[in-house]
């Protein structure tokens, strides 16, 4: 086994059972970007970004992400279609398949790097790949250890991505050939079938998922955060579609992170060094931010050029929807420079109701933010079939459902603490359909979402009179600076208030149903605040 490059001259990855490969350590962007186009496995955008294709798999595959059940997790987990649990003893086979198929490569690419940019919770991680692509993946969104601190570090947890490495379902106790398992145990994740590079970035965030609320007290949030030049932090929750990333890029405050963050006792930090957005319909015009982090050291998924140049075609989904691009976050001139600030002062829940009954901005009260949080909730306007325009309901536990190793409502309780403790505003935010659902309304204005967020986070909506929603029991304002006022009160902007009535019930029952299933470990505060279906 020969090593090349800057690393801990203790670390040894033949206790890992390496033996018959070149482990390249550490290698800059530019020798990552240098190899990915020598091995043809890439090409240089004009734009100076490589550009690269995933393979088979263009997103993750939740269905092959397993947990293995043993001790350490059999009393912790919340098993079920989300945890799928899988026997130690296939763990082990599928380890033993992906070492064996490093060996068998000439070059293997190791990064150092950790997660949580806060020393108290700082967690290492050590990630192996076969790909140098995936390996630039791994710089550009975790965070960066100085050479200094390479030469020191010692992972907590290590990433074995081996894509080429496939599984046998009928004797590996996996569903297809694809995998993707996290063993608290040994603190592992091994991950191989697939080239998706989200696997990598999920599975560590999975990982804190577990750790930070159990053993550190903080609670991992599935959302953007920014910072006003006061020093007032905000969050931003959303499922994809609701304008996360977008509302929470405002040039008049600095960016934290698109994705994923901590709220500890005393501050909120960032747990990634970079960001992962998707490309599809990206324009200079709409998401300049993103548009212009797409420069050298940027790393493009599964796009295709405008035939005959080497201009990226944004608006080909030839090969997937899900168009991604993994950046640092240096490349995002508004961001700020310590990704750890204070706690927040204002949390934003943000939905794209496609039914059109929801206010575009309306505050709650804790029982309410932690029934909303459990909720999850968006709506997406239902295929593309001549005539058919209903919207489909799509709720996901604390914004992040396929991430929470533990059961939801112990996310939600914690928040819930929290934002006690802190005294912190939360507000629900509409950025889909008004004047009536998706084929008769129209989505909300952007400026006009951006100017309520802007109105509550600047304080203008403390001394503003509000009035109770009768089904979701949402305080409404009835005054918002520079926005009309008959738009804050959503069944005023139906022309039809019969057709408002019935939608509106009918989302209530949606809700019901969806809370179901936590009900019976929902407290009974979290429970009250459940939508009231009223008859007649």
């Amino acid at each position: 086994m020969k090593n090349v490059g800057i690393k801990n001259p203790d670390a040894d990855l033949s206790k890992l059972g390496f033996k018959e490969t070149t482990l390249l350590w550490n290698l800059s962007p530019a020798a990552l970007i240098e190899k990915t186009v020598v091995l043809g496995q890439g090409q240089l955008t004009d734009s100076g970004a490589l550009l690269i294709k995933t393979g088979e798999f263009t997103g993750r595959s939740p269905k092959d992400r397993y947990i293995v059940k043993d001790s350490t997790t059999e009393d912790t987990v919340d098993w079920g279609s989300v945890n799928i649990p899988i026997e130690t003893k296939y763990y082990q086979q599928l380890y033993k398949k992906v070492i064996d198929h490093f060996n068998g490569l000439e070059e293997v690419y190791v990064r150092d790097a950790y997660a949580c940019y806060n020393a108290n919770y700082r967690t290492n991680i050590r990630v192996v790949t076969e790909y140098p692509w995936q390996n630039l993946f791994a710089y550009n969104m975790f965070l960066r250890p100085s050479e200094h601190e390479i030469k020191t570090i010692e992972p907590e947890w290590t990433v074995l991505a081996a894509s080429g490495c496939m599984a046998d379902p009928k004797t590996d106790g996996t569903r297809q050939h694809n995998f993707a398992i996290i063993n608290f145990t040994e603190r592992k994740i091994i991950i191989g079938g697939t080239g998706y590079t989200g696997e990598i970035k999920k599975g560590i965030f999975s990982v804190l998922n577990c750790i930070l609320p159990i053993r550190r007290g903080v609670l991992p949030m599935h959302c953007s955060a920014n910072v006003g030049r006061t020093g007032d932090t905000a969050l931003f929750f959303g499922l994809s579609g609701t304008g996360k990333t977008t509302l929470s890029a405002d040039p008049n405050r600095q960016l934290i992170g698109d994705d994923e963050h901590g709220w500890s006792e005393s501050s909120v930090f960032n747990f990634e060094g970079g960001c992962y957005a998707k490309c599809i319909n990206l324009s200079q015009e709409t998401e300049p931010q993103i548009y212009n982090a797409i420069r050298f050291g940027a790393l493009l998924e599964n796009l295709n050029f405008h035939e005959g140049t080497r201009t990226i075609d944004y608006e080909d989904t030839s090969i997937t929807e899900n168009t991604r691009v993994s950046y640092p976050l240096y490349h995002i001139d508004n961001t700020a420079y310590n990704l750890r600030v204070a706690i927040p002062k204002n949390v934003f829940f943000l939905t794209c109701d496609a039914f059109g009954v929801l206010p575009p901005i309306s505050k709650l009260n804790p029982a309410q933010a932690m029934y909303h949080f459990l909720s999850g909730y968006t709506a997406k306007v239902a295929g593309t079939e001549e005539g058919v325009t209903e919207p489909m309901a799509t709720f996901s536990a604390c914004f992040g459902l396929p991430f929470l190793p533990l059961h939801p409502t112990r996310y939600a309780e914690m928040l819930g603490r929290k934002l006690a403790e802190a005294n912190t505003n939360v507000w629900l935010v509409n950025t889909g359909w008004t004047g009536g659902p998706y084929g008769v309304g129209h989505r909300m204005r952007l400026s006009d979402t951006r100017t309520m967020i802007g109105a509550a986070l600047n304080g203008k909506l403390d001394y503003v009179k509000y009035e109770t929603d009768p089904i979701f029991g949402l305080s409404v304002p009835t005054h918002c600076p520079d926005v009309p006022d008959y738009l804050l009160n959503p069944r005023n902007t139906w022309q039809d208030k019969s057709a408002f009535d019935t939608k509106a019930n009918h989302l209530a029952k949606l809700f019901n149903e969806n809370f179901g299933k936590y009900a019976n470990k929902a407290s009974d505060k979290i429970k009250a605040a459940a939508p009231k279906v009223l008859v007649g």
